[in-house]
């Protein structure tokens, strides 16, 4: 069942088309990415959704309400963390977390999600005082202290460090597993490819593709490349005539590199077994979201 439905939308600043004609649909309890290059629609899109701004034409529902017109109804379901945010800078984490909660008859705990968070240590310190890192996850526990049914991430991980993305990652998986639909909006292609189940790339204000990860990656225009060193004496030519193979060469210190499909590995394996080769630091390296998304917004230029 779509909890998030967008229909034909389409939106003009002073004349300019910016969203034109973009329609998809989320289904309850997904994790749904919004992908494109700067000043692909994006941030309007989003914000029609949230019910920010009215659209020009086309139909925008949040689990069947109108975010323009029942902005009350809709905030009690939607939990919102902007690209870009800011709080009085001599508010405490805890007065904020405790502010926000008092705007929700069945909040979430804060307390926990502050320990979830990794800010339980911080709830004394005032909000001027926290890195980009610490605000960033004080305001994705304001996105979900009103234990929202859809959550608005915009640029979810933007200053934190590795640890912490990961965390953070995990925490989201988390509220997906709790029933809760996620739009998320990124330019981390890893960060997708790894949470989200389906995702939406704009280009140019349209809407260029509409798939699961793995189904743009597999029309990435992009070769599999595997390099390893041969435990004995090997030819290019004995690897030339493997299927789909486009390229052999050798590499300094004897490595070679095949660039090839997923398909020339599975060949390539079967051969090295059936002739007691052994590959020594076998590399296999496949196409990712990167590619497929380097690939549709190509085209764009």
């Amino acid at each position: 069942m779509a909890i998030i439905e967008v229909d034909g939308l389409r939106k003009s600043y002073g004349g300019r088309t910016v969203v034109d004609g973009v329609s998809f649909a989320v289904e309850e309890g997904e994790i749904f990415g919004l992908l494109g290059p700067n000043g692909a629609g994006k941030t309007t899109t989003v914000e029609c959704v949230e019910g920010l701004r009215k659209p020009d034409a086309g139909r925008v529902r949040l689990a069947g309400l109108d975010p323009a017109a029942d902005r009350e109804r809709v905030s009690r379901i939607l939990g919102v963390q902007l690209q870009h945010s800011d709080l009085q800078e001599k508010l405490t984490v805890r007065e904020v977390l405790e502010l926000y909660s008092a705007f929700y008859p069945r909040p979430a705990d804060w307390r926990a999600l502050a320990e979830r968070l990794d800010l339980t240590d911080r709830l004394g310190a005032r909000f001027g005082t926290l890195s980009g890192g610490q605000k960033q996850r004080l305001f994705i526990a304001l996105a979900l202290v009103g234990r929202p049914k859809v959550v608005v991430l915009d640029e979810l991980t933007t200053g934190l460090d590795p640890r912490a993305r990961r965390d953070t990652w995990e925490l989201i998986g988390g509220v997906r597993d709790e029933g809760v639909t996620v739009l998320l909006v990124t330019h981390f292609m890893e960060e997708a490819q790894h949470l989200c189940d389906r995702v939406a790339v704009l280009r140019a204000g349209a809407l260029a593709a509409l798939d699961t990860p793995a189904g743009l990656i597999g029309s990435a225009e992009s070769d599999t490349v595997i390099s390893f060193t041969p435990s004995r004496s090997l030819s290019e030519g004995e690897l030339a005539g493997l299927p789909a193979v486009r390229s052999v060469r050798r590499s300094d210190g004897g490595r070679l590199v095949v660039t090839g499909t997923d398909d020339t590995v599975v060949a390539l394996t079967s051969m090295l077994a059936r002739n007691g080769i052994t590959a020594r630091n076998l590399r296999v390296e496949s196409a990712t979201l990167d590619d497929a998304y380097l690939d549709l917004t190509r085209k764009e230029s």
